[in-house]
């Protein structure tokens, strides 16, 4: 594992697009990175710049970034985008001066690591989801190291693997915290406590039938329920009323800022199969029920969910099938026996890699003044060289 030598600091730029999916991870790199002693900047787009959790120290650069449709015009216009948006972090960088440049995928992020290629700085891209995006995989044969969180990438070329390393995914220090604690105690008369989440474009279809579902349990579970629910805006009222209906305590927000504690007492999580949501389940070792988005570019949050699943730790409904009745039918194989939920959070621990951020910064660290050193490589890649000499080298010049 690379070992981070300090006083040496170092200039390193992030390119991430305006999501939350691209930009956490970013966040928790530049977070790590800064705590090294490194300076850090962030290209992004609009969007990105605005999006909550964005530490301080780290500057945002807004760079044009279209994206590259099959209408011709939109084509056109893509590319022009991205050829200013590549001259722009060309000056950027003449200033800053980055030892390498990471890319996590997004449009935005395309201009950043063309403009790194040709201005020969080592790039790595990193690819959240279990499918490599359209721009790492435009990205992908170019840059000098591929960071995955999934053992298993489908889109990636196996003759890429060489310089593919599995790291994780970075989750945030709040709920990597919750690793060492124990599964919150389960048994025949206990309460049980059910997470409810989506995302913003899959919170309805949750409301819509997550209330029913549980109220479809038997009498054994049913009664003890204590269920917390993120919904939209204009679903809660409707859901707090089924909820009402049913007869089952609901606890109800369009936002949970102490998610991480909610997540800590939840005997079940029922949502999305996000790359950052699946990171965090397995973080934490907490059981699920996923419901993949089936708008999801490439299908990738079905394939997300593949991992979890095989293990144990998690059971996926496609949401054509995701009915109260198949819900119902879920929890109870995964919750009726106390044994069997311990079980299924015990496979998704096993599933986690906590130590995500630090070995995405050992990678990154590895360019630009220290060799590159090994980090977690996917089964059957190269191994990489050993830099001892050449750090004992560097240390003596």
């Amino acid at each position: 594992m690379t070992q981070h030598i300090p006083g040496v600091s170092r200039h390193f730029v992030l390119a991430a697009g305006g999501t939350g999916g691209h930009l956490l991870p970013a966040f928790a790199l530049a977070t790590e990175l800064e705590r090294r002693g490194h300076h850090v900047a962030l290209v992004t787009d609009e969007r990105g710049a605005k999006i909550p959790g964005k530490p301080a120290f780290l500057p945002a650069h807004v760079l044009p970034a279209g994206r590259l449709g099959k209408n011709p015009v939109t084509l056109a216009k893509g590319l022009a985008a991205i050829w200013r948006g590549r001259a722009m972090a060309l000056r950027l960088f003449e200033s800053f001066q980055p030892s390498c440049v990471v890319g996590f995928g997004g449009y935005p992020a395309l201009p950043a690591l063309l403009a790194a290629r040709s201005a020969r700085i080592p790039t790595v891209i990193h690819e959240q989801n279990a499918v490599l995006g359209r721009v790492n995989r435009l990205l992908a044969k170019g840059v000098d190291a591929i960071a995955t969180a999934y053992m298993e990438v489908e889109r990636l070329d196996p003759k890429l693997w060489g310089k593919v390393h599995r790291v994780g995914n970075p989750i945030r220090e709040e709920v990597l915290a919750l690793r060492g604690e124990p599964f919150p105690p389960f048994s025949d008369d206990s309460l049980f406590r059910v997470l409810v989440t989506g995302g913003s474009q899959g919170a309805s279809i949750l409301s819509e039938v997550v209330p029913d579902g549980l109220a479809m349990l038997p009498p054994a579970l049913r009664h003890r329920l204590q269920v917390t629910q993120q919904c939209r805006p204009e679903d809660i009222e409707a859901v707090r009323a089924r909820y009402a209906g049913h007869q089952i305590p609901a606890e109800l927000g369009t936002y949970f800022e102490d998610m991480a504690t909610r997540l800590a007492d939840a005997h079940l999580f029922i949502g999305r199969s996000g790359a950052s949501t699946i990171a965090e389940l397995t973080a934490v070792g907490r059981p699920a029920i996923l419901i993949p988005l089936p708008i999801a570019t490439d299908d990738h949050q079905a394939v997300n969910a593949r991992e979890m699943v095989k293990a144990g730790g998690a059971r996926a409904i496609r949401q054509s099938g995701f009915t109260p009745k198949e819900l119902a039918k879920q929890i109870q194989t995964m919750a009726l026996n106390p044994t069997s939920l311990a079980n299924a959070a015990h496979a998704a621990w096993n599933c986690g890699l906590p130590n995500a951020v630090k070995d995405l910064a050992d990678l990154v660290e590895g360019f630009g003044g220290v060799p590159l050193m090994d980090v977690i490589r996917m089964e059957g890649a190269a191994t990489a060289h050993s830099t001892r000499e050449a750090l004992a080298k560097e240390s003596a010049e």
